[in-house]
């Protein structure tokens, strides 16, 4: 109302320049005021407004109280009157057909947030101890929390099968090493004697031609009998050596640092494939972090990530990220992104599920606006745009909010005009003002 008395107030400046002598409305020698000693404009307050098809007009609630008539013989000033009138309800009905709103530029500018994501603790190296071979527990030197060292007995196996194989095998061994060592006598007989016949056969008619070729074939026979022999001596040496390696898995011994998570034997059990301890090293953890598919173009520029556990209410641990599994998981659209923790202390352990702070660093400007202009509907999620003081909806897409600001994606520029406070009421192609534009 304050703006509609504004507008009819300039109006009736407009008029008193048209009527005769200059003089103002209501005040010359052919018009008068309503109510004398009132103000000129009490005249405008006798309008009711009415709305009507989408249109706004100015209806006089008693036309014929708009003048008195001093002399009803000269009626000149009637049309100017009714003129200037038409005008005014004309202008009057285009101002309040705009809707007043307030609008705010969009903004571009670098985000950067953090998201909490759910990540899981693994320790980083696992394995199940198993026997090698078929054989019963003797002794079981460690139990569930042992921290043990590389190469540290673990548990003690007996195979008595074994042992006896071990036995014979080495016993095959003697009994290939005294045939090598009789060949061996063998051939240095032979030798002997044929280099004896040499001697002798340099004096003519001393020995026979024959005998001489006997001797030479005999030594030969005699070195590769005594090669056959060193063979099955070495074959001999490998059966026990087998054996005795296999023996030495009767001890089962520890493969690195770490803590027995499960012992799962007791004395007198028959190791087969089962396991019988669980051994990890937790004394450094895998932090393995479920990465959005939306953020995983980023990984490549994290290096380290802030993580708390519920074990330790505020309290903050770090982790260094080492390594990407470059694969997106089908089922959760995600991809596994690991990171070295020092457990020193062992405060940590496998299987917690920290909440890890994500840092998100775009490469490009983001688009913000106010989380109250973005409307969504059955249909679509738009912004409303203003232009040249029209509206647009523009069709957009929903980011991560920015503090007071939420990021969107569409057919948007920087510095666009947009409704602060958007609504669907607000329809497409709507006549709109600026707040404070028509004041």
């Amino acid at each position: 109302m304050k703006l509609l008395s504004a507008s009819f107030q300039k109006c009736g400046n407009v008029f008193r320049q048209r009527l005769p002598y200059g003089r103002g409305l209501g005040r010359g020698p052919f018009l008068s005021p309503v109510h004398k000693g009132r103000d000129e404009t009490n005249l405008w307050e006798a309008a009711a407004i009415v709305e009507s098809d989408g249109f706004r007009k100015m209806i006089p609630q008693r036309p014929k109280d708009f003048f008195t008539p001093r002399n009803r013989t000269d009626r000149t000033t009637r049309p100017h009157f009714l003129n200037g009138a038409l005008s005014l309800l004309i202008l009057s009905g285009a101002l309040l057909a705009q809707t007043p709103v307030e609008v705010v530029p969009v903004q571009a500018r670098t985000v950067e947030r953090t998201l909490k994501l759910p990540g899981e603790f693994l320790p980083y190296e696992s394995v199940a101890l198993r026997s090698r071979v078929p054989a019963f527990v003797d002794q079981v030197l460690v139990d569930r929390g042992s921290r043990v060292q590389k190469g540290q007995r673990l548990i003690e196996l007996s195979a008595p099968e074994m042992t006896a194989q071990l036995a014979e095998a080495r016993s095959k061994m003697q009994v290939a090493q005294g045939q090598k060592a009789e060949v061996e006598a063998q051939l240095a007989a032979a030798r002997s004697t044929a280099d004896r016949l040499e001697q002798a056969s340099a004096t003519p008619g001393a020995i026979a031609g024959n005998e001489l070729v006997q001797a030479r074939q005999a030594v030969k026979s005699a070195q590769a009998l005594v090669q056959s022999r060193e063979e099955s001596v070495q074959a001999g040496q490998a059966a026990v050596k087998a054996l005795e390696d296999l023996a030495q898995y009767l001890h089962v011994t520890a493969p690195f640092d770490g803590i027995v998570t499960e012992r799962l034997v007791h004395p007198g059990a028959l190791a087969r494939d089962e396991p019988l301890l669980m051994l990890e090293n937790i004394g450094r953890l895998r932090l393995v972090i479920a990465v959005p598919e939306a953020q995983a173009g980023g990984i490549a520029n994290v290096k380290q990530v802030d993580f708390t556990v519920p074990a330790y209410p505020g309290r903050t641990f770090s982790g260094t990220v080492a390594r990407s599994a470059h694969m997106l998981d089908g089922k959760t659209r995600t991809m596994p992104v690991e990171a070295d923790v020092a457990n020193p202390n062992f405060a940590l352990s496998p299987g917690m599920y920290p909440e890890v702070s994500w840092p998100v660093r775009m490469g490009t400007p983001s688009l913000l606006v106010p989380a109250s202009s973005v409307v969504t509907t059955t249909e679509r999620t738009f912004v409303i745009r203003v232009t040249q003081g029209h509206t647009e909806w523009v069709t957009v897409r929903r980011g991560a909010p920015a503090g007071d600001l939420v990021e969107v994606f569409g057919d948007l520029q920087a510095g666009d005009l947009v409704v602060k406070r958007g609504t669907d009421e607000l329809r497409n192609g709507s006549s709109v003002v600026k707040k404070g534009a028509r004041e």
